[in-house]
Order: structure tokens, then C-alpha cells, then sequence
């Protein structure tokens, strides 16, 4: 019904331009010229009279009487590129705009609260969303058209027609939005569910056998293109196959892992991910390199290591950490945000994937002799060719079958690959760089620490747990404020934007992770006292749900819930994984009762969409089965904790101290002259051991 309402539907607004001190070497800039955000900055100089996201704006358009053209997107955002390009750069394009529009240019990142809102608006319209999202809005913000991405006569015909439709027949434009605001105030509502009905491994297998059907045997990930990485899916399905013993999916998520690694969506040279690959076999992706990836790929990578012992996964974990020390981590110990898709090519012209991709030529020269060797490696053929003469590299067999075909030993071949990545290294930085999202932003900060804590725990690797330590402060110093709230974004010294659900839920989780590996209470203190401001300032006890902004957040048209697991998982299912654990710690029913309640109520979605609440999976399975506290207590705890942690323990959590603790499940279990570790279920414990291989053998880890 949306979409015949609105595909006859165009508009467009003005913002009055309040420029900064004019630049000469601009011919035009406007007031993004003020704002910190990079691709607010980046739009600063068009001739569109771009306006920031705030209340001033706001008031300018209902004071005026336009409608508000709301523009979103992000830094790196190839095709968000392309259209400015195209569109925004262009006076033609500009003086539509301009005449009938406030125009509001919005960064996604630092604004998903806004994006969250007019994409859902855009989904409803067209099926389907992306970026750059468009859409305009009555001057009171609500929604009546909109799309993704525009060709430039499309886009000022659209404009026209919207600024006609307004002016001609408001009563229409205002029953488009009457409409379209309700469906987004009511979309994603979850409802309270009373059936208690507890968790089966029925449900479990219910859920995995309907999402089967998507499931890429050959290639790993979901059928066809293009294709994401989904870590919450695959720590899921890691859960999942190694409690039930499902080899099929066990055979699935290490398809999925090893393609991934071996992928071009993986950077071969330099380390991390890319947001996506194109095509099937991951091999051309979006250059895109963003934090929240990474961060959650090194903890599924680890988690899977610690599961197989694939070296394959080991080095994928040291290599993307490299990759995230190098080029994404600052001084203060923050993590910046991304890496663009587009960089300038040899002609000096922005293209994507530029700084990443190879000619055989260059490569020839480059490696000399060793070029056969490499270009078999890395397939320098018809399977890595991407398009213009460039090859994306990409892995298509183990190093033991390289070898063994290359007549070559394994050690010899690690240590040219090693060589070949150092040399390519160098070469690439004679290139121009990505331009770099330079804001920290708490939620995707969090999500990098909490794959740090997880490398150290797997690998025992001292400066990973350094690094950790380093952002968990600076989360805390920084960006924790004196009120117990968490700012969303930092840039430049200066901590802004209050913060969001997904904000507490990641650092809740992160820190949480941090106390399980060091044994220091500070973090899980400060992961209570988070979650307690979250349960003041954003739950709805009416629907046991957490809303994603606060509630002394402006209003919006709407005030949404994050129900749906996505490349980030949804900030309720976090939370509830959260208050699951808090609740164990600290012996805390309440909060045991509202993780239970948020779980049922998604309980049917999970049974009819695996991939999309797997994370809220992962919860169920704790309520399968037996759930374990370890609890390790004396002045050799982190000693013991290390043999732990060479396991793979998918239902449990572990408590310590080195010395007296008043957490529930230490107190009074301190000794001085010994260690003992106890194996607990709802804090009814077996009796303690001295040694963690003992003790590990009182675990049951299949259903």
C-alpha cells in the first residue's frame, strides 16, 4: 500500500545557509563547516545549503514552512560518494534543493537513532533500504517519500514533483505521512509475551533446520550475493554444533570461516575485512573497512580457534589486530571508525578499491621470480581478475595443498607469504590512502575491546590484553560522564552525543568479558551500574523491551526497539545476554527475569528466522541444558583461569579473585594458602579442585 502511495510523490526543501569564515579555495561552503563528523565534513563545501541534524534546523523548517529533504549516510559509503558526486556537487542540482528544501545532511554513525527511523520509513515505501537513504519529510519531521540512491535527473525530477505535490495539494503530502508515520511507530513493536513456556532443544533445532535452507554448503554464508559477514550467526551455529554434536553444522561454519579468510572481502596484504563482497565466493568486496567488523570478527575467529585449533584462524585473529594497531587505533587508546571504499588511482581519479587491488604487471615487476609462486597463491587468473585489468587477491586452497603441488615445503611457503605480505605492504603505502573516519564512537569501540579480551583469553598474548585495558579506560575516563551516562561519539578531545542502547548494551558486554579475563571487579561494577542506568533512562516495563534512545533524548516521529539481530546484533539481545550473566554474578532474580521475558518475547520470530536473531539463540541456549558459574579463588586464579581458557566452554562464565570478594560467587571462598576452582549451576556448587583439568571434567557441555 506504501509503495502506490509514494511512487508518485517528489519534494524538496530549503535551508538558509549560515556560512563559516569563507574558505577562498571553496567556491561554496555551508554550515556543515561547524560540525566534527567527517562526512558531515566532507559535504561542507557543496553548493547544496547542507544543515546538521538538531533542534535549530528543525525549528527553521516549521518556521518557514518547508519540507526537510533528511540525507543519510556514512564516510565510507561508496555509493554515498557517487551521489554527492553526481548530485550534490552539482548547481543545478543545488538551486532545486536549495529553493524548496531545508536540506539535512546526517551521519549515520553518529545519528542512528535518525537513520533508524526514516529507513524504516524508506523500507516501507520500497521493500528495501541502503545508503545514501533519502527522504523528505513535512517540516514536522514526518516522513512521505523517500528512497536509496538517485541519478541525478531522477533525483531533481522527484524534487520537483514533492515541491509541487506540497504546494499545490498539501492535504496529500500531509495523509501520505499521517500514514507512513504509523507504520513506523508500529513496525518491530514487540509485544509482551505471558506463555513461559521454557526453551526446548527442540527450538533450537526448529530454528537451524528452517534456516538451513539459505545456507551456502560450497561457499559458506547465505545463497547467492551479495554476501555479509554475520559473526553472531556463526557464533551461534559454533554454540550450536558443538553442544549438539551437528557435524553438518560444524562442516558449515568452517566453510564459512575459511572462504571468509581466504576471501578478497579479507585483506590478503594488510589484514581485516572488508563490509562485503559482491559476489558469491567473497571475492570482490565493498573496500569499505569497518570498525564493528573487525571487532566482531576477531572474537568469532578466536572463539573458533579455541573450538578447532585452526591455524588458519589464528592468523587471521594476529593479522586483523595488526591491521587495527596500524591503522585504526589513536593515541588515547580509541579506535577511529573506518576506511573509505574509494581512493585516488594511478590517473589520479577516486575509485573504488584503488588503494587495494593489483595489475599483473606490477606484481611481476614488483616480485620478480617469485611472481609464479604468488599468482598461483593468490590466484592471479581468471579466478581473481575482478574488471579493468585488476585482480583482487583471493585464496582458493590450503597452504598444504600449495605446497605439496609446488613441490615446496610448508615452512618455506609460510615464510614467502610472510615475505610477500611485508613487500606489498610497502608498496601499498606509496599509494593514496582511503580517507579515514577519525571519530571513535562507543558502541563499535566496545566491540573492538571485547575482540581484544577475547584474542588475549584464546591467545595469552600480553599486548592484547594491554590494548584492551588502554580502551576500557578510555571508554571510562572519556566517555562514561558524571550523571552515569555514556556519550555516543569522540573526536578531537571532545566527548558529545548521548548515548544509545547500543552504547551501553556493547560496553555492558565488553566490560563484562574484561572482568572474565583479568579478574578485576572494577568492570563488572561498571557493567551493574550501566545496566541499571540503561533500566532508568531506556526499558519499557510495559513490554519488558529496552528502547534504542533514552528517555531524555529529544523526541523523534517515533521511539523505536532494536529487536532484529543484523552484521551488529540487536541492542536488546545484547542486553538481555548481559542481564543473563548479571544476574549470576550478582545473584540478581529481577534481572534473570527480564532477560527470560525479552527472549519469549521474540521466542516465535527466532523459530521463524534463525539468521536474524541468532544472537537472541545464543540466550536460549544458555537456557538449555546446564549453565555453568566457574568460580576460581586463591592467589593462583589467572594462572588456573589460562588453562580454562584452552577450551571451548560455550555455557559458561567464569568469577575470580586473588584474594577476599564479595561477589556472590567468591564470598567467603578465599583461602591463602591454596587455589580451588568451583563448578557451579545456579550457585549450587560440586566440590572445589586445585586443578583446572579436574575440575573441567565436572563440565557437560552437549544438551
Amino acid at each position: 500500500m506504501y509503495r502506490l502511495c509514494f511512487l508518485s510523490l517528489l519534494i524538496l526543501t530549503n535551508c538558509n545557509q549560515k556560512t563559516a569564515t569563507k574558505m577562498p579555495e571553496h567556491k561554496f561552503t555551508n554550515s556543515l563547516i561547524k560540525e566534527t563528523s567527517p562526512y558531515l565534513l566532507q559535504h561542507a563545501h557543496n553548493p547544496v545549503n547542507w544543515c546538521a541534524w538538531n533542534k535549530e534546523t528543525l525549528a527553521l523548517a516549521k518556521k518557514e514552512n518547508k519540507l526537510l529533504l533528511i540525507s543519510v549516510g556514512y564516510s565510507s559509503c561508496h555509493w554515498c560518494h557517487v551521489m554527492e558526486h553526481e548530485s550534490f556537487e552539482n548547481e543545478e542540482v543545488a538551486a532545486v534543493m536549495n529553493k524548496y528544501f531545508i536540506n539535512i545532511k546526517v551521519d549515520r554513525e553518529e545519528r542512528p537513532d535518525v537513520d533508524q527511523v526514516y529507513m524504516n520509513a524508506i523500507q516501507l515505501i520500497t521493500g528495501r533500504g541502503g545508503w545514501p537513504l533519502n527522504c523528505v519529510a513535512l517540516p514536522d519531521g514526518r516522513p512521505i517519500w523517500g528512497g536509496t540512491y538517485f541519478p541525478k535527473d531522477n533525483w531533481i525530477n522527484a524534487l520537483e514533483q514533492l515541491a509541487n505535490l506540497y504546494e499545490e495539494t498539501p492535504e496529500k503530502a500531509i495523509e501520505y505521512a499521517e500514514q507512513l508515520t504509523e507504520g513506523v511507530k508500529n513496525s518491530d513493536l514487540v509485544a509482551f509475551n505471558d506463555n513461559m513456556e521454557a526453551f526446548t532443544v527442540a527450538d533450537l533445532d526448529n530454528a537451524v533446520q528452517e534456516w538451513k535452507q539459505y545456507m551456502d554448503a560450497d561457499l559458506g554464508g547465505r545463497k547467492g550475493a551479495p554476501k555479509f559477514p554475520m559473526p553472531n550467526n556463526y557464533q551461534f551455529l559454533l554454540n550450536y554444533a558443538v553442544r549438539s554434536g551437528n557435524e553438518e553444522m560444524m562442516n558449515y561454519m568452517n566453510t564459512s570461516l575459511i572462504k571468509m579468510a581466504y576471501g578478497g572481502i579479507y585483506d590478503q596484504i594488510g589484514g581485516g575485512f572488508s563490509r562485503y563482497s559482491v559476489d558469491a565466493k567473497w571475492h570482490v568486496p565493498h573496500f569499505e573497512k569497518m570498525l564493528y567488523d573487525n571487532g566482531q570478527l576477531v572474537s568469532l575467529y578466536a572463539e573458533a580457534y579455541q573450538a578447532t585449533k585452526n591455524e588458519l584462524y589464528k592468523k587471521t585473529v594476529y593479522q586483523t589486530l595488526e591491521f587495527i594497531e596500524r591503522e585504526l587505533t589513536t593515541q588515547e587508546g580509541a579506535f577511529h571508525s573506518s576506511l573509505d571504499a574509494d581512493s585516488l588511482n594511478a590517473e589520479g581519479k577516486l575509485e573504488e578499491g584503488a588503494f587495494y587491488v593489483w595489475t599483473q604487471n606490477e606484481l611481476k615487476t614488483i616480485l620478480g621470480k617469485d611472481y609464479d609462486l604468488f599468482a598461483a597463491y593468490y590466484n592471479v587468473n581468471y579466478y581473481g581478475l575482478w574488471e579493468h585489468e585488476n585482480y583482487v587477491l583471493i585464496r582458493k586452497n590450503s597452504d598444504a595443498e600449495v605446497a605439496k603441488k609446488h613441490t615446496i615445503s610448508i615452512v618455506e611457503l609460510e615464510n614467502k607469504v610472510t615475505s610477500w605480505q611485508k613487500i606489498l605492504l610497502k608498496e601499498r603505502a606509496k599509494k593514496e590512502r582511503p580517507r579515514l573516519d577519525d571519530k571513535s564512537l562507543t558502541s563499535w569501540n566496545a566491540l573492538m575491546l571485547k575482540g581484544y579480551v577475547d584474542a588475549y583469553s584464546v591467545f595469552n598474548e600480553q599486548r592484547f590484553l594491554d590494548v584492551a585495558i588502554k580502551n576500557a579506560t578510555f571508554i571510562y575516563t572519556k566517555q562514561l560522564q558524571e550523571d552515569g551516562n555514556l556519550n555516543h561519539s569522540y573526536k578531537n578531545g571532545k566527548s558529545t552525543i548521548n548515548g544509545y542502547l547500543e552504547d551501553y548494551a556493547t560496553v555492558i558486554d565488553a566490560y563484562i568479558s574484561l572482568y572474565e579475563a583479568t579478574f578485576n571487579e572494577l568492570w563488572l561494577s561498571a557493567a551493574k551500574q550501566l545496566a541499571d542506568y540503561a533500566f532508568d533512562h531506556f526499558f519499557d516495563e510495559n513490554r519488558s523491551m529496552f528502547y534504542f534512545t533514552s528517555n531524555q533524548d529529544a523526541d523523534l516521529i517515533a521511539r523505536k526497539m532494536e529487536i532484529e539481530d543484523n552484521v551488529i546484533p540487536a541492542s536488546n539481545s545484547i542486553m538481555a545476554k548481559n542481564l543473563f550473566k548479571l544476574s549470576h554474578y550478582y545473584s540478581n532474580s529481577y534481572y534473570l527475569k527480564v532477560s527470560e521475558q525479552m527472549l519469549q518475547n521474540v521466542k516465535e520470530r527466532t523459530q521463524q528466522y534463525g539468521s536474524g536473531y541468532s544472537n537472541w539463540l545464543q540466550l536460549a541456549s544458555n537456557f538449555v541444558g546446564e549453565f555453568y558459574e566457574i568460580a576460581i579463588s586463591g592467589k593462583e586464579a589467572l594462572q588456573q583461569l589460562k588453562e580454562i581458557n584452552t577450551h571451548y566452554i560455550p555455557n559458561k562464565l567464569i568469577a575470580g579473585s586473588t584474594k577476599k570478594s564479595n561477589i556472590p560467587l567468591l564470598e567467603n571462598r578465599f583461602s591463602e594458602t591454596e587455589t580451588l576452582i568451583y563448578i557451579c549451576v545456579n550457585s549450587a556448587c560440586n566440590l572445589p579442585e586445585k586443578e583446572a583439568i579436574k575440575a573441567l571434567e565436572q563440565l557437560k557441555i552437549k544438551f
